[in-house]
């Protein structure tokens, strides 16, 4: 059996990562919010307060967007805005007690559903897995 050309085994692999990628975030539908909202709240989550032109930059969106974005949160309680340490004239974009509970809900609910998914495979494919895992995230980092 011949061997798939190149192009042939970059569909097949974007499909494939596509695919898991939309199981896993219907694992958290009851959370879910948009692939935006959801990066903003990751963003805030891991480093912490920001603003809005911050958060804009770090999403590769025009601020304005951006706002948007943040007023349709803040609107559910998820975000909370508090004047900025340093310049008077910004706002810091907080995580509220709501937000946070719901990033770690959806996340909890991802975790579990691919947890699950990985123990149906077998010892090799589990590592096979994980070292392809590495090599993504090589492959994101370029």
């Amino acid at each position: 059996m011949p061997r798939k050309t190149l192009d042939l085994e970059l569909t097949d692999f974007t499909q494939a990562i596509g695919l898991l990628v939309r199981r896993v975030r219907a694992a958290a539908a009851s959370h879910e919010l948009s692939l935006t909202e959801s990066a903003v709240l990751a963003r805030l989550d891991k480093d912490g307060p920001a603003t809005t032109a911050e958060l804009a930059r770090a999403e590769g969106m025009k601020p304005q967007s951006m706002g948007t974005t943040i007023a349709a949160l803040e609107e559910m309680g998820i975000l909370g805005r508090k004047p900025h340490p340093t310049d008077g004239r910004q706002m810091s974009i907080t995580l509220t007690a709501k937000g946070a509970a719901m990033r770690k809900s959806a996340k909890d609910a991802k975790r579990t559903w691919l947890a699950q998914a990985v123990a149906q495979l077998d010892e090799q494919e589990r590592e096979i897995l994980f070292a392809a895992g590495g090599i993504i995230k090589r492959l994101a980092e370029l």
